[in-house]
């Protein structure tokens, strides 16, 4: 399969992870916020929510330091294009595997604890959704393209 096909199966990959997690944040944002509904949700102990909470933070500091570190080491790498490129998107899928693992986290922390933090902690991870959401711009500046490198990742914006 060709770069190009390989980017369109990312693109709808890291669709598919953002995707779950935001009707299920939404729905319980929505129920916890109206008071509308009355789910039978069991009670989880008070104590816990703040390790959830601690998870979901690591969990973004962890995507955004790995990423971010594999992404210096693969700039440097004196390798082909295409082997750049499918490392980076092993590591876009791991990245929002972690962001997909955390915005579930948030769900689950708000539906059974009604804490603001696991709001908050949604909207962090959204806005690292939109910084790290693989287009061919950010592949450009993230590997560092120059030349035809740089054309050939530009054309994936043309769809054929």
């Amino acid at each position: 399969m060709g770069m190009k096909k390989e980017y369109f199966v990312l693109e709808r990959n890291v669709l598919i992870l953002i995707a779950i997690p935001l009707p299920a944040f939404s729905f319980v944002y929505l129920y916890t916020s109206s008071g509308n509904l009355d789910l039978d949700i069991p009670t989880l102990p008070s104590a816990w929510w703040p390790f959830i909470l601690i998870a979901i933070c690591a969990l973004l500091l962890y995507s955004l330091l790995t990423f971010n570190k594999a992404m210096m080491g693969l700039r440097e790498a004196n390798v082909t294009l295409e082997d750049k490129w499918r490392q980076y998107a092993r590591l876009t899928i791991r990245r929002f595997y972690l962001l997909f693992m955390a915005g579930i986290l948030c769900a689950i922390g708000l539906l059974f604890y009604e804490n603001p933090g696991f709001t908050v902690a949604y909207a962090i991870t959204l806005g690292l959704v939109s910084l790290g959401k693989p287009t061919p711009d950010r592949i450009i500046r993230l590997l560092r393209l120059k030349g035809e490198d740089r054309e050939i990742i530009e054309d994936f914006k043309r769809r054929d």
